[in-house]
Protein backbone atom coordinates (compact mmCIF):
# COMPACT_ATOMS: atom_id res chain seq x y z
CA UNK A 1 0.00 0.00 0.00
CA UNK A 2 1.30 3.51 -1.24
CA UNK A 3 1.14 4.35 2.25
CA UNK A 4 4.26 6.86 3.36
CA UNK A 5 4.04 6.71 7.28
CA UNK A 6 6.13 9.76 8.85
CA UNK A 7 5.98 9.63 12.53
CA UNK A 8 1.65 9.62 12.89
CA UNK A 9 0.82 11.09 9.33
CA UNK A 10 -0.32 8.66 7.11
CA UNK A 11 -0.49 9.84 3.20
CA UNK A 12 -4.38 9.01 2.15
CA UNK A 13 -2.89 8.08 -1.17
CA UNK A 14 -3.89 4.20 -2.02
CA UNK A 15 -3.21 1.06 -3.69
CA UNK A 16 -6.23 0.39 -6.62
CA UNK A 17 -6.95 -3.18 -5.30
CA UNK A 18 -6.83 -2.59 -1.51
CA UNK A 19 -9.64 -3.73 0.91
CA UNK A 20 -11.68 -4.90 -1.97
CA UNK A 21 -14.85 -6.34 0.05
CA UNK A 22 -18.18 -4.89 -1.45
CA UNK A 23 -20.85 -3.68 0.60
CA UNK A 24 -23.48 -1.59 0.90
CA UNK A 25 -22.69 2.59 -0.37
CA UNK A 26 -23.53 3.73 2.90
CA UNK A 27 -20.23 5.61 4.08
CA UNK A 28 -19.63 4.87 7.97
CA UNK A 29 -16.98 7.93 7.73
CA UNK A 30 -20.08 9.93 6.85
CA UNK A 31 -19.10 10.19 2.93
CA UNK A 32 -22.25 11.39 0.94
CA UNK A 33 -22.22 10.34 -3.18
CA UNK A 34 -21.43 13.16 -4.85
CA UNK A 35 -23.03 12.18 -8.48
CA UNK A 36 -22.45 15.29 -10.29
CA UNK A 37 -22.17 18.12 -7.72
CA UNK A 38 -18.13 18.37 -8.23
CA UNK A 39 -17.92 16.88 -12.04
CA UNK A 40 -14.60 18.74 -12.38
CA UNK A 41 -13.17 16.24 -9.39
CA UNK A 42 -11.49 13.46 -10.74
CA UNK A 43 -9.56 9.74 -10.27
CA UNK A 44 -6.10 10.01 -11.16
CA UNK A 45 -4.10 6.93 -11.89
CA UNK A 46 -0.77 6.40 -12.00
CA UNK A 47 2.32 3.77 -11.47
CA UNK A 48 5.65 4.09 -9.51
CA UNK A 49 9.16 2.57 -9.72
CA UNK A 50 8.36 -0.48 -7.55
CA UNK A 51 5.69 -1.23 -10.41
CA UNK A 52 2.64 -0.57 -8.41
CA UNK A 53 -0.24 0.83 -9.23
CA UNK A 54 -2.02 3.94 -7.36
CA UNK A 55 -5.03 6.09 -7.24
CA UNK A 56 -5.53 9.19 -5.76
CA UNK A 57 -7.88 12.37 -6.32
CA UNK A 58 -7.69 15.51 -8.40
CA UNK A 59 -9.39 18.40 -9.33
CA UNK A 60 -9.34 20.62 -12.67
CA UNK A 61 -8.24 24.22 -12.69
CA UNK A 62 -7.43 24.85 -16.05
CA UNK A 63 -8.50 22.85 -19.23
CA UNK A 64 -5.34 20.77 -19.14
CA UNK A 65 -4.11 21.44 -15.59
CA UNK A 66 -5.43 18.88 -12.45
CA UNK A 67 -4.49 19.82 -8.56
CA UNK A 68 -3.27 17.17 -6.99
CA UNK A 69 -1.21 16.48 -3.84
CA UNK A 70 2.52 16.32 -4.08
CA UNK A 71 2.71 12.65 -2.84
CA UNK A 72 0.51 11.80 -5.45
CA UNK A 73 3.14 13.02 -8.15
CA UNK A 74 6.44 11.94 -6.78
CA UNK A 75 8.45 9.44 -8.16
CA UNK A 76 5.84 8.50 -11.16
CA UNK A 77 6.77 7.00 -14.24
CA UNK A 78 5.65 7.12 -17.27
CA UNK A 79 1.60 9.07 -17.90
CA UNK A 80 -1.03 10.06 -15.64
CA UNK A 81 -4.56 8.41 -16.29
CA UNK A 82 -7.72 10.97 -15.15
CA UNK A 83 -11.49 10.11 -14.78
CA UNK A 84 -14.11 12.37 -14.23
CA UNK A 85 -16.93 9.42 -13.96
CA UNK A 86 -18.43 9.57 -10.53
CA UNK A 87 -19.09 5.96 -10.09
CA UNK A 88 -16.38 4.03 -11.05
CA UNK A 89 -17.65 0.68 -10.23
CA UNK A 90 -20.10 -0.67 -7.27
CA UNK A 91 -18.01 -4.21 -6.97
CA UNK A 92 -14.73 -5.32 -8.11
CA UNK A 93 -13.22 -5.24 -11.23
CA UNK A 94 -12.81 -1.65 -11.03
CA UNK A 95 -12.21 -2.11 -15.31
CA UNK A 96 -9.64 0.32 -15.04
CA UNK A 97 -6.66 0.12 -17.73
CA UNK A 98 -3.34 -1.46 -16.29
CA UNK A 99 0.18 -0.78 -18.30
CA UNK A 100 1.49 -3.07 -20.42
CA UNK A 101 4.92 -3.45 -18.49
CA UNK A 102 4.54 -1.72 -15.27
CA UNK A 103 8.21 -0.99 -14.72
CA UNK A 104 7.18 2.14 -17.23
CA UNK A 105 3.77 2.55 -16.34
CA UNK A 106 1.19 3.96 -18.32
CA UNK A 107 2.12 5.02 -21.94
CA UNK A 108 -0.37 6.58 -24.71
CA UNK A 109 -1.22 3.18 -26.32
CA UNK A 110 -2.55 1.98 -22.94
CA UNK A 111 -4.54 4.68 -22.11
CA UNK A 112 -6.85 4.99 -25.31
CA UNK A 113 -9.88 6.41 -24.78
CA UNK A 114 -8.97 8.71 -21.01
CA UNK A 115 -7.37 11.88 -20.51
CA UNK A 116 -4.08 11.39 -19.24
CA UNK A 117 -0.86 13.96 -18.56
CA UNK A 118 2.64 14.42 -16.83
CA UNK A 119 2.75 14.28 -13.41
CA UNK A 120 5.07 17.35 -11.90
CA UNK A 121 6.00 18.25 -7.99
CA UNK A 122 6.62 20.87 -6.15
CA UNK A 123 10.24 21.55 -6.34
CA UNK A 124 10.05 22.49 -2.10
CA UNK A 125 7.83 19.07 -1.26
CA UNK A 126 9.30 17.76 2.17
CA UNK A 127 8.26 14.41 1.70
CA UNK A 128 6.47 14.69 4.84
CA UNK A 129 9.45 15.50 6.73
CA UNK A 130 8.92 19.66 7.52
CA UNK A 131 5.95 20.55 9.01
CA UNK A 132 7.06 24.27 8.14
CA UNK A 133 7.68 23.68 4.23
CA UNK A 134 5.24 20.84 3.90
CA UNK A 135 4.26 21.74 0.46
CA UNK A 136 2.52 18.66 -0.33
CA UNK A 137 1.35 20.14 -3.59
CA UNK A 138 1.54 18.69 -7.19
CA UNK A 139 -0.49 19.49 -10.54
CA UNK A 140 -0.77 16.24 -13.95
CA UNK A 141 -0.47 18.51 -16.82
CA UNK A 142 -2.81 16.74 -19.32
CA UNK A 143 -2.41 16.39 -23.00
CA UNK A 144 -5.16 17.55 -24.90
CA UNK A 145 -7.79 19.78 -22.89
CA UNK A 146 -10.73 18.87 -20.84
CA UNK A 147 -14.46 20.40 -21.16
CA UNK A 148 -15.17 20.45 -18.09
CA UNK A 149 -15.53 23.90 -15.82
CA UNK A 150 -12.70 24.45 -13.72
CA UNK A 151 -12.57 24.82 -10.11
CA UNK A 152 -11.38 28.01 -8.27
CA UNK A 153 -8.12 28.19 -6.34
CA UNK A 154 -8.66 30.91 -3.10
CA UNK A 155 -6.99 33.83 -3.00
CA UNK A 156 -3.52 34.14 -0.86
CA UNK A 157 -4.10 34.92 2.77
CA UNK A 158 -8.05 33.35 2.43
CA UNK A 159 -7.59 31.01 5.21
CA UNK A 160 -5.79 33.09 7.30
CA UNK A 161 -8.33 35.57 7.34
CA UNK A 162 -10.96 33.61 9.42
CA UNK A 163 -10.46 34.45 13.04
CA UNK A 164 -9.19 31.95 15.26
CA UNK A 165 -12.27 31.91 17.70
CA UNK A 166 -14.14 30.90 14.55
CA UNK A 167 -12.07 28.60 12.68
CA UNK A 168 -13.80 25.64 14.58
CA UNK A 169 -17.68 26.62 13.68
CA UNK A 170 -16.45 27.02 9.75
CA UNK A 171 -17.57 24.10 7.43
CA UNK A 172 -14.91 23.08 5.20
CA UNK A 173 -16.09 20.70 2.00
CA UNK A 174 -13.35 17.88 0.98
CA UNK A 175 -14.32 15.84 -1.98
CA UNK A 176 -12.42 12.92 -3.44
CA UNK A 177 -12.50 9.14 -4.67
CA UNK A 178 -11.19 7.84 -1.21
CA UNK A 179 -12.61 4.19 0.51
CA UNK A 180 -14.83 4.25 2.89
CA UNK A 181 -14.33 2.71 6.92
CA UNK A 182 -17.27 0.14 7.45
CA UNK A 183 -17.98 -3.01 8.66
CA UNK A 184 -17.81 -6.23 6.33
CA UNK A 185 -20.82 -8.26 5.31
CA UNK A 186 -19.03 -11.62 6.62
CA UNK A 187 -15.51 -11.85 7.99
CA UNK A 188 -13.71 -9.54 10.74
CA UNK A 189 -16.26 -7.15 11.83
CA UNK A 190 -14.20 -4.63 12.79
CA UNK A 191 -15.03 -1.49 10.68
CA UNK A 192 -12.06 -0.94 7.86
CA UNK A 193 -11.13 0.96 5.03
CA UNK A 194 -13.34 -0.67 1.76
CA UNK A 195 -12.49 0.30 -1.80
CA UNK A 196 -16.16 -0.80 -3.14
CA UNK A 197 -18.40 1.21 -3.96
CA UNK A 198 -15.51 3.46 -5.74
CA UNK A 199 -17.29 6.27 -6.36
CA UNK A 200 -16.54 10.17 -5.57
CA UNK A 201 -17.97 11.29 -2.46
CA UNK A 202 -18.11 14.73 -0.63
CA UNK A 203 -17.66 15.05 3.56
CA UNK A 204 -18.54 18.56 5.31
CA UNK A 205 -16.18 19.05 8.36
CA UNK A 206 -15.54 22.12 11.21
CA UNK A 207 -11.89 23.75 11.14
CA UNK A 208 -9.73 22.17 14.20
CA UNK A 209 -6.51 23.94 13.74
CA UNK A 210 -4.60 26.52 11.07
CA UNK A 211 -0.97 26.32 10.23
CA UNK A 212 1.11 28.11 7.73
CA UNK A 213 1.38 25.30 5.91
CA UNK A 214 -1.48 23.06 6.92
CA UNK A 215 -5.25 23.11 7.76
CA UNK A 216 -6.63 20.56 10.28
CA UNK A 217 -10.43 19.55 10.38
CA UNK A 218 -12.06 17.14 12.59
CA UNK A 219 -13.17 14.25 10.48
CA UNK A 220 -15.14 12.93 12.55
CA UNK A 221 -18.88 11.37 11.15
CA UNK A 222 -20.13 11.86 15.19
CA UNK A 223 -18.89 15.54 15.32
CA UNK A 224 -21.84 17.56 15.37
CA UNK A 225 -20.99 20.30 12.98
CA UNK A 226 -19.77 17.67 10.36
CA UNK A 227 -20.68 14.38 8.23
CA UNK A 228 -17.18 12.70 8.31
CA UNK A 229 -13.89 12.53 7.35
CA UNK A 230 -11.55 12.06 4.56
CA UNK A 231 -9.55 8.39 3.55
CA UNK A 232 -6.77 6.62 0.92
CA UNK A 233 -7.44 7.81 -1.95
CA UNK A 234 -9.00 10.75 -1.22
CA UNK A 235 -5.22 12.39 -1.49
CA UNK A 236 -4.75 15.32 -3.28
CA UNK A 237 -8.38 15.79 -3.73
CA UNK A 238 -9.64 19.47 -3.17
CA UNK A 239 -10.89 21.12 0.20
CA UNK A 240 -13.71 23.79 -0.19
CA UNK A 241 -14.30 27.00 1.84
CA UNK A 242 -17.56 27.72 -0.06
CA UNK A 243 -16.84 27.68 -4.05
CA UNK A 244 -13.12 27.76 -3.49
CA UNK A 245 -10.31 25.59 -3.36
CA UNK A 246 -8.62 26.43 -0.05
CA UNK A 247 -5.80 23.15 -0.21
CA UNK A 248 -5.86 19.67 -0.71
CA UNK A 249 -5.98 16.43 1.19
CA UNK A 250 -2.71 15.50 2.21
CA UNK A 251 -2.66 13.26 5.16
CA UNK A 252 -4.56 11.65 8.39
CA UNK A 253 -3.79 10.55 11.98
CA UNK A 254 -4.98 7.10 12.37
CA UNK A 255 -5.25 4.19 9.88
CA UNK A 256 -9.18 4.17 10.48
CA UNK A 257 -9.59 7.34 9.19
CA UNK A 258 -11.30 8.37 12.14
CA UNK A 259 -9.77 11.75 13.61
CA UNK A 260 -8.30 14.59 12.32
CA UNK A 261 -7.31 15.46 8.62
CA UNK A 262 -4.99 17.02 7.24
CA UNK A 263 -4.43 19.44 4.11
CA UNK A 264 -2.15 21.51 2.63
CA UNK A 265 -2.57 24.95 2.29
CA UNK A 266 -2.69 26.52 -1.37
CA UNK A 267 -4.22 29.59 -0.26
CA UNK A 268 0.06 30.23 0.09
CA UNK A 269 2.78 32.49 -1.42
CA UNK A 270 5.13 28.94 -2.02
CA UNK A 271 1.87 27.44 -3.44
CA UNK A 272 0.68 29.85 -5.09
CA UNK A 273 3.60 30.89 -7.09
CA UNK A 274 4.59 27.83 -8.26
CA UNK A 275 0.71 26.96 -9.46
CA UNK A 276 1.23 30.65 -11.56
CA UNK A 277 4.02 28.54 -13.91
CA UNK A 278 1.37 26.36 -14.84
CA UNK A 279 -1.08 29.24 -15.56
CA UNK A 280 -3.47 28.29 -12.73
CA UNK A 281 -5.21 31.54 -11.87
CA UNK A 282 -4.76 32.50 -8.17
Amino acid sequence: MRTKIVAAFAALATALGLAVSAGPAAASTGGTPDGDLHPNVGLILFYDASGGRFRCSATLVTPTVLLTAAHCTDGTVGKTMVTFESVIAEEPPSGLPAASDSSVGFTARDLKGYSYGTAHTHPQYSGFTDMENWNDVGVVVLEKAVSLPPGQVAPAGTLGAIPTSELRSTIFRAVGYGTEVRKAEEGPQNPQPMTYPLMRRYVDMPGQKLTPQILQTNGNENDTFGTGGTCFGDSGGPLYLGDRIVGVTSFGYTSTCRYLDGYQRVDIPVVQDWLRTFHVPV
